[in-house]
């Protein structure tokens, strides 16, 4: 498994991807990384941190710019040929890696994979899948921020693909996908939830409705549908809230030392939830529809993150999900004309 790591990409770049390579190399002895970044800089941090044992199953690759987070996305793909993410996604192009991960500028990410790789057959867009956890289980958001103008085609292909996702990595057997709306009938929401909903409704998945913002966490279904800019706007205020009690928790149970006491006993089932809750744990966000494998990494990951992402990179491809992608959408393809023709006979 080859796997092609940004390691310029992120807040605590270059330090945090390469501890996370370090990790992954560890933990997968399978995986060769090629690590991409200005190549003196990389490898003298690698070889610091005890990359030594490693040498066999890396290879870096020399880029000499980087992408700013407050870069614009397509300009940033232009100007910057010679960035990290690009050199990421020409290895995957050129077949010499099966996958890349970065924790860099997700806009830059996203125009670089469409731009360079294209989308899969019958796919108009790709989407960000994001997998947030619930009381009971987890599901995934889809999109949580590739593109913030979908329409309804847009939608409905990330209905297919969330539910490929949800089948094949998350080995949810029969996922239930739900459209983000303001109300569960089906005539709320605007106009593009309208025409999304009559087309999933049509659709060869388990469509359940609308959902609303209360039923993510509540009654959650496995997959939820809604366009970049309001999954966006989920996802970040869905870390704040987390952040938020878990700041309160230890604000209130530092008051007095009873709480304190109470608090120590219980520091298991904290830290249970505290792991349970946190972006770490799950890596990255896979960019679903690209014809090739994209990890988008948080841009605040930790070692432990970027390792958890470059192991979702590993399931994505050994699941062949894209090619699960393709042949979902040819069959829908094929159903549609067969209803269309049906209808005019």
């Amino acid at each position: 498994m080859k796997i092609a790591l940004d390691v310029m990409g992120g807040d605590f770049a270059p330090q945090n991807p390469l501890l996370g390579a370090l990790e992954a190399l560890r933990a997968y002895p399978d995986t060769y990384l090629f690590l991409v970044g200005d190549q003196n800089q990389v490898a003298e941090a690698f070889w610091r941190h005890g990359g030594h044992p490693f040498a066999d199953r890396v290879e870096f690759v020399h880029s000499t710019q980087v992408v700013p987070m407050d870069a614009q996305a397509i300009e940033s793909v232009r100007q910057k040929r010679d960035s990290s993410i690009s050199h990421c996604v020409r290895l995957v192009k050129e077949g010499k890696a099966d996958a890349l991960v970065s924790a860099g500028h997700t806009g830059a990410v996203v125009a670089a994979a469409t731009i360079l790789l294209r989308t899969l057959p019958g796919i108009q867009r790709a989407g960000i899948a994001t997998v947030i956890p619930t009381e009971q289980k987890q599901f995934v958001l889809i999109d949580s921020g590739a593109n913030i103008d979908s329409g309804p085609t847009h939608l409905l292909g990330y209905a297919i693909m969330g539910s490929i996702y949800s089948r094949e990595v998350l080995h949810v057997a029969n996922p239930r996908v739900g459209l983000l709306s303001i109300g569960t009938e089906d005539v709320k929401g605007n106009e593009l939830t309208k025409q999304a909903f009559k087309l999933l409704t049509q659709a060869d998945i388990r469509f359940s409705g609308n959902v609303e913002g209360h039923n993510l966490f509540e009654n959650p279904v496995d997959v939820v549908v809604c366009d970049g800019f309001v999954g966006n706007v989920v996802l970040k205020t869905a870390e704040s809230v987390a952040k938020a009690v878990m700041h309160w928790l230890r604000s209130e149970l530092g008051r007095n030392p009873l709480r304190m006491f109470g608090a120590s006993l219980a520091r298991g089932a904290f830290l249970a939830v505290k792991r349970k809750s946190s972006y770490e744990e799950y890596g990255g966000a896979l960019l679903l529809g690209i014809n090739g494998t994209c990890i988008i990494a948080h841009g605040a990951s930790t070692p432990k993150a970027i390792r958890n992402a470059i192991r979702i990179a590993r399931e994505a491809v050994m699941q062949n999900v894209n090619s699960r992608i393709v042949q979902e959408m040819r069959r829908h393809c094929e159903a549609k004309s067969e209803n269309t023709t049906a209808s005019t006979v």
